[in-house]
């Protein structure tokens, strides 16, 4: 007798996970530091305390709109398909990073994320940076990461919407004095190619309008503060630091460098934040407003090559009119022809060179008659210019 032996699921739960296809993410902490994982999806939904439903947002092979959701631990940004993150209280984890535009992102977020670190030095290191740099300090660790990413994504498409525009003002001018099919397919590779820069960009700025419009929304981003809130108080200098609301802590770190007291800001306080959200919101309408400035000049393009192929139909109408009324006259004129060539016996056909004179002259005079008649209905009647 054969005894089956039932698998442990702990087992196939490991087997499970080890079937899931590994990928690639920078992970940058507040130091600035870049560390490289080669992990799966559980590993990452395990680090960051994710749902899986968040984390297939961030799937390149899924088309997910341009998303920027805040979570109970952590932000998940998806802005176009290069910027794929998920953003913490204390790291910043980008997808792929050895992507074309990830590479200038990564070295942003190296750059830019350790100046937090100097208020957690003390007072000593707080008096060592100059003012700017102090005010830059102020903003939690989450905001500078969401900062780099925003002003990558909105630079990235600011750039491309100006090489369009370098492209496209010329083909259309061209096209405008010379129309041809080469310049025709010129121009509709470009508009093709600013239809698909126009929805990239609307996405973005939905994504952006979308998380003004909700200052709940809005909150949620604040991992520190939620982080500090669930922290004793008496915890260390860096908790209490980012217990602070961001406009509070503005004034207190101007007002006293000598100690920061833990201070639990207003949870509705948005301020720095929807600051933040509006500046690259304005930037990135602006772009949009490029695009539709060009779409609008392509449409008038389009509107002005359409009125002078009517006019060159036109033409081509009239011209058609001319010789269909040429060709009536000419046969008026062969009909009598054919009748006077016929071999009929007439009595007049002794003195028959005296009568072919009058017969070509007068049959030749109806015909230019019946064409000039022609002409003057046309005329009267609209159907040819004067």
């Amino acid at each position: 007798m054969t005894h089956v032996v039932p698998a442990d699921p702990q087992v196939l739960v490991t087997v499970k996970k080890k079937a899931q296809p590994s990928r690639s993410w920078a992970v940058l902490d507040s130091n600035g530091e870049t560390t490289l994982l080669d992990v799966d999806k559980y590993a990452i939904m395990h680090r960051v305390n994710i749902h899986a439903r968040d984390l297939r947002i961030l799937d390149p092979l899924l088309s997910y709109p341009s998303t920027i959701l805040g979570r109970d631990g952590a932000i998940v940004l998806n802005l176009e398909q290069h910027i794929k993150a998920i953003i913490t209280a204390e790291e910043v984890l980008l997808r792929d990073p050895s992507g074309e535009y990830v590479v200038p992102v990564v070295q942003e977020l190296q750059r830019h994320l350790p100046v937090v670190n100097a208020i957690n030095q003390g007072p000593e290191a707080i008096g060592q940076i100059d003012v700017e740099a102090a005010d830059e300090c102020v903003s939690p660790f989450e905001f500078r990461a969401l900062e780099v990413a925003l002003e990558s994504i909105c630079s990235f498409l600011a750039a491309r919407t100006l090489e369009l525009e370098t492209a496209a003002y010329p083909a259309l001018d061209e096209l405008t004095s010379l129309i041809s099919s080469r310049n025709l397919d010129r121009v509709r590779k470009l508009k093709s190619a600013m239809t698909r820069l126009t929805a990239r960009v609307q996405k973005v700025r939905d994504a952006l309008e979308q998380l003004l419009d909700d200052d709940d929304d809005m909150a949620d981003l604040y991992l520190s503060r939620k982080l500090a809130a669930s922290s004793p108080v008496s915890g260390s200098g860096a908790a209490n630091w980012y217990a602070v609301s961001p406009t509070i802590g503005s004034k207190i770190s101007k007002a006293s460098r000598g100690s920061i007291a833990t201070i639990h800001g207003d949870e509705n306080d948005v301020e720095e934040l929807e600051m933040l959200l509006e500046a690259y919101f304005m930037q990135i309408d602006g772009t949009l407003n490029k695009l539709t400035t060009l779409r609008e000049y392509i449409d008038d393009t389009e509107d002005y090559i359409n009125i002078q192929l009517d006019n060159h139909r036109n033409q081509l109408i009239q011209l058609e009119l001319f010789l269909s009324s040429g060709s009536v006259c000419l046969s008026v004129y062969s009909l009598v022809a054919a009748i006077f060539g016929m071999n009929i016996p007439f009595t007049w056909n002794d003195n028959h060179g005296y009568v072919f004179k009058w017969v070509v002259i007068i049959s030749g005079l109806l015909s230019a008659l019946l064409f000039i008649l022609i002409m003057s209905y046309a005329r009267l009647k609209g159907l040819v210019g004067s």
